[in-house]
């Protein structure tokens, strides 16, 4: 039983790291190589088109459920999808970089909208391979994963590039995506559900407007929007913030890069074991509260003479609050899904989270320059103190939904 756990968890979490390490690399070192080849910023920001495809997913998430019955079935579409993203990371690494540029764009918005349905097909293959008490656990991997890639892409593979070029770069890159699948490759496991039904064949983009059409839906869907507002603001401004108060690039990278990102790894890893322990209800309020412990805390350090340890123990706090956050709301966008629509479902709600913490940090830099940090933090906490109040009457466990099929 714990090794078949262990495959379990240990699967997911190499396919989660294994869309994350790319993504970090070309949304956050490519501007860093490109600007020290002296690209202008217009060219430098074309790069973010990279991560359309993963706010746009829900487009074609009902066409993937529509062609999977079962577990297996989202089994081969994880290996066709990552074999195709890592044949695409392999073509792009023959390609220079300063006379190839528009074409290396169009093929990273390709791979990423492979990883996109990737990630579409794994997240439905984890619900149906997770019984319902095994998913803050499974969820933990997902959240680790995401932050190990973060942490990997964003520093690890700088110093590779650095070393050993651009080509050599993109060769491994794409070698490690491929072994990456390995594990799903020998899964044996069977999902939960095969015995029990068999999703229906008919999914289509009405189905994204039918989830909105669910008793009681709308709750979920701005819990979901909001449970992050509280401690965005703060990390999208936090680096910022750490060079208006003279750290050095190297000790921003070091402090909120690797510790703040290693610090969420490891709280994501734990809090799945604590949901589990304290069920999602309190989960739900308590890692809120987490959230108001480090928005407040920062109010507090604007009003203070800062020392390095206060903003070492500032990081730890909402860098934590982040990692446990990611842990909850992927677990609780897994309890509400409709059977047979398990990929559409779970992408619908998770780019409600994205575009919701899009948008508050695009407004952020926006608050700080008219009030200040002092002000944004304070925004920040008040926003954290309604959304504690907000899971009181927002957050209600839901029973898995019995969606009445046609075919």
């Amino acid at each position: 039983m714990v090794k078949e756990q262990f495959t379990k968890y240990g699967t997911l979490l190499s396919l989660y790291v294994a869309q994350a390490i790319p993504m970090s690399f070309f949304s956050t070192v490519v501007p860093v190589i490109m600007r020290q080849e002296e690209y202008s910023l217009e060219s430098i920001g074309l790069i973010q088109l990279v991560k359309l495809p993963w706010i746009l997913k829900f487009l074609w998430a009902p066409y993937v459920d529509s062609k999977n019955n079962t577990g297996r079935d989202y089994k081969r579409w994880i290996i066709i999808s990552e074999i195709f993203y890592a044949m695409i990371i392999l073509s792009i690494g023959f390609l220079d970089l300063g006379n190839n540029f528009i074409t290396i764009i169009v093929l990273m918005v390709i791979a990423f909208t492979a990883s996109a349905t990737q990630d579409i097909a794994t997240d439905a293959f984890a619900i149906l391979s997770l019984q319902k008490k095994e998913r803050s656990l499974g969820n933990s991997m997902q959240s680790s994963g995401s932050f190990i890639g973060t942490l990997m892409g964003s520093g690890v593979l700088l110093v590779v590039y650095h070393q050993f070029g651009w080509k050599f770069l993109l060769i491994g890159l794409a070698a490690f995506v491929t072994v990456a699948i390995l594990p799903v490759v020998s899964f044996k496991k069977k999902t939960q559900e095969e015995p029990q039904y068999q999703p229906p064949r008919r999914v289509s983009l009405k189905d994204v407007g039918s989830f909105f059409r669910q008793q009681g839906i709308m709750r979920r869907v701005i819990l979901l929007a909001i449970f992050y507002s509280g401690i965005i603001g703060i990390l999208t401004m936090i680096k910022p913030y750490l060079v208006d108060i003279n750290f050095s690039v190297m000790e921003i990278g070091l402090v909120s890069g690797v510790y703040g990102t290693s610090l969420a790894i490891l709280v994501a890893l734990l809090m799945g074991q604590l949901i589990k322990k304290w069920g999602r209800r309190f989960s739900v309020r308590f890692i809120s509260f987490l959230g108001l412990i480090a928005a407040t805390y920062f109010l507090w350090l604007s009003y203070i003479s800062i020392t390095f340890y206060h903003i070492f123990v500032g990081v730890a706090l909402v860098w934590g609050a982040y990692g446990a956050s990611s842990v909850i709301i992927y677990t609780i966008a897994m309890d509400t899904v409709r059977k047979g629509r398990e990929g559409t479902d779970f992408t619908l709600q998770i780019v409600i989270t994205h575009l919701s913490s899009l948008i508050i940090a695009v407004s952020s830099g926006k608050v700080a320059d008219l009030v200040g940090y002092n002000g944004l933090f304070a925004i920040e906490t008040i926003v954290c103190i309604l959304v504690i109040i907000a899971t009181y009457f927002l957050y209600q466990e839901k029973r898995e939904i019995a969606y009445a099929y046609t075919t």
